[in-house]
């Protein structure tokens, strides 16, 4: 079948589900540093931001924000101590252990799409990847050992910037499309679920104004229960207003209004 586009995908709140493990840590890394525990849409606040998508960066900010308004008279820990205290709670070992050894929250998470999916967008003509934020053997873990995908196109942690820097969404849509990005290149979407993401392909645009890049949004699945329906339209309302060009009500959405947004004939 004809190649129609190019969908890239995050990992984190649109492939999975890390409501109860990545920003469980999140939560209790700050705790543990300075004995407050954020909120969920304390975190929301931060990443509506656009550029707390690292949650190691996130979770000191976090920390040095809370001394500075409480006026208390310590200092913030290291990112070196972040780190290490995050990662025991997220793998509960170290993460170059083999992943059957992890027994942290990474275990908590639920997946949000299956194999079907994707192989329903390569049967629609529609090529994917990742481009996400995750250390390498988590979002490894996820791709090839829980949704058994094999061999997908992949940029992690340390591949690439940290988004909303463009240069690994750019180098991987590049590789995809066989270096052929421009007004020839078929259309290429991201889909994401913070504002860091829509800037990412907002930035793209910049570095190649004549390649149609769009960008699609998804609220994170903590935000989808009724009760939280107003938060969860509250911060919809602020991935438009940073320049998402749709807004999906479930990530399994795209596979029901892809002709719209690729325009296919």
């Amino acid at each position: 079948m004809k190649n129609i586009g190019l969908i890239l995908f995050d990992i984190d709140g649109v492939i999975r589900d890390v409501g109860n493990s990545y920003r469980l840590a999140v939560q209790k890394t700050v705790a543990y540093f300075c004995q407050w525990e954020p909120y969920p849409k304390d975190i929301d606040c931060l990443k509506n931001e656009g550029i707390w998508n690292n949650d190691w960066d996130l979770s000191l900010e976090l920390i040095k924000r809370y001394i500075n308004k409480n006026r208390l008279h310590m200092n913030p820990p290291s990112k070196a101590e972040i780190i290490k205290h995050f990662e025991k709670l997220y793998f509960g070992c170290k993460s170059s252990e083999k992943y059957t050894h992890w027994t942290g929250f990474i275990k908590n998470e639920e997946l949000l799409v299956d194999k079907k999916f994707f192989e329903t967008l390569s049967m629609n003509g529609l090529k994917w990847g990742f481009v996400s934020g995750a250390e390498p053997e988590s979002a490894k873990y996820v791709l090839e050992n829980r949704l058994q995908l094999k061999n997908p196109p992949l940029i992690a942690m340390n591949d690439a910037p940290d988004k909303p820097n463009p240069d690994g969404f750019i180098f991987l849509a590049s590789k995809l499309t066989d270096n052929k990005l421009g007004s020839e290149a078929p259309s290429i979407a991201y889909v994401g679920d913070t504002v860091a993401d829509i800037k990412t392909v907002l930035n793209a645009r910049k570095k190649i104004p004549n390649q149609r890049f769009i960008s699609i949004a998804v609220a994170p699945p903590h935000l989808h229960s009724h009760s939280l329906l107003d938060r969860r339209k509250e911060y919809e309302t602020n991935l438009k207003n940073a320049g998402a060009d749709y807004i999906l009500k479930g990530i399994n959405d795209l596979n029901f209004i892809y002709k719209d947004i690729f325009n296919e004939q």
